[in-house]
């Protein structure tokens, strides 16, 4: 027994790292960890719509807007260790019967909240987004709840959750497994209409078989590079109306050094905390701090059938909001515009590199505008031409 079981964790080793090595002897012991374990469902294709039907004969139509909120849920509960597929569906079901998979805002209570990315207005009592969680009972702030990954995060909960230990997410509600999807979702909701979840179950679960695929095998011996889908749009990386051009690709002189030098990024001045969003669907290869980088983010794409890896740099370490591996969507908030490494000033020094990471980088600021990103014309471009050599790497 001994002997297969170094051996299995010498297999895991070579195929999945040191970091997978830590959960094996977990999952030879009892084999339901695997399904659990963070990374274990990655997001495909998003499609412009789904059709499925509830527990009661409604057939109910999603949008591409509301399956992307499906598809952050999805990641978010992929990159949480001990949530695993049940737990994403109980999610899934609680979103859909909360706000219909939609980011709510709520103007009554809070006017603010009508600022920030919303697909509607709702009304009851003082709650917002996509779990409909309320800023006076501690969910988190206004400009928290309105970000769908903070909610998905919240809504999980958890040891690694915004507001461990109170209150609950799903991951604190004592044998949550053993409950029915429906009353785990109702004890983290709390909802006055406890029953009304479980209605939603089969459609949470069509929508986890559409937007889901196996992860991508990387043993085997044969090089195993992961499979990047097709990416379903490309996005502008900040919030319209946030920032403003500076330093673009090209020969410049350095706003440090005062040497010519090559910039090999496009360089947009924003807010310090600005959100950063992914440029396109694809999975993070690189989230940390490095030298005069700072904070950066490494993502690769699928984008027309070529692979394409977007650099985002300059975060703090605290706006760094996406791990290595993990699956995200295009427009997702991954992190957040800083001023490390080699910088002047906050700003978002932007990548793009035909072929993936480490391959010559090119215009983004020019690749953005031939993919008709959504969100290029929303910059205020009236101060570009002062900043050119400022605010910037």
């Amino acid at each position: 027994m001994l002997k297969k079981l170094l051996a299995a964790l010498t297999v895991a080793a070579v195929c999945f790292g040191p970091a997978t090595v830590l959960l094996s002897v977990a999952v030879l012991v009892n084999p339901a960890v695997a399904a659990c374990a963070p990374g274990s469902l990655i997001v495909g294709p998003i499609p412009d719509s789904l059709t499925a039907t509830t527990r009661n004969g409604e057939t109910v139509t999603l949008n591409r807007q509301q399956l992307t909120h499906a598809a952050t849920v999805i990641t978010v509960g992929g990159q949480t260790d001990g949530v695993g597929r049940p737990g994403v569906v109980i999610a899934l079901m609680a979103a859909l019967t909360e706000s219909h998979l939609r980011m709510l805002a709520n103007t009554g209570t809070y006017p603010e909240s009508a600022n920030y990315p919303n697909d509607g207005d709702a009304s009851d009592h003082d709650s917002l987004g996509l779990f409909q969680m309320r800023p006076q009972a501690g969910w988190g702030s206004v400009a928290e709840l309105m970000d769908p990954n903070y909610q998905a995060r919240a809504f999980y909960g958890g040891p690694t959750g915004p507001n461990y230990p109170s209150p609950r997410g799903l991951l604190d509600i004592p044998g949550w497994q053993q409950l029915d999807p429906g009353e785990a979702a109702q004890a983290v909701e709390v909802s006055a209409f406890p029953d009304r979840y479980q209605n939603y179950q089969p459609v949470a679960e069509a929508i986890l078989t559409a937007l889901t695929r196996p992860a991508p095998s990387t043993g085997g011996g044969g090089g195993g590079e992961v499979v990047v889908p097709e990416t379903t749009r490309v996005v502008f990386p900040l919030p319209e109306g946030s920032w403003v051009r500076t330093s673009p690709f090209g020969w410049r002189t350095d706003p440090i050094t005062f040497e010519t030098a090559f910039h090999s990024g496009s360089d947009f001045a924003a807010p310090d905390g600005t959100p950063i969003y992914a440029v396109a669907d694809g999975i993070v290869t690189q989230a940390g701090y490095t030298g005069s980088w700072g904070g950066l983010i490494i993502v690769e794409h699928t984008v027309g059938g070529e692979r394409v890896a977007s650099y985002y740099a300059h975060m703090w370490e605290h706006g760094i909001h996406v791990t290595e591996g993990m699956t995200v969507t295009a427009g997702q908030h991954i992190g957040d515009v800083g001023s490390s490494g080699k910088s002047t000033g906050p700003h978002l020094h932007l990548e793009i590199r035909p072929g993936g990471q480490g391959q010559p980088a090119i215009d983004s600021d020019q690749w953005l505008t031939d993919h008709d990103a959504e969100g290029i014309t929303g910059g205020n471009t009236s101060r570009a031409s002062c900043t050119l050599n400022g605010g910037g790497r």
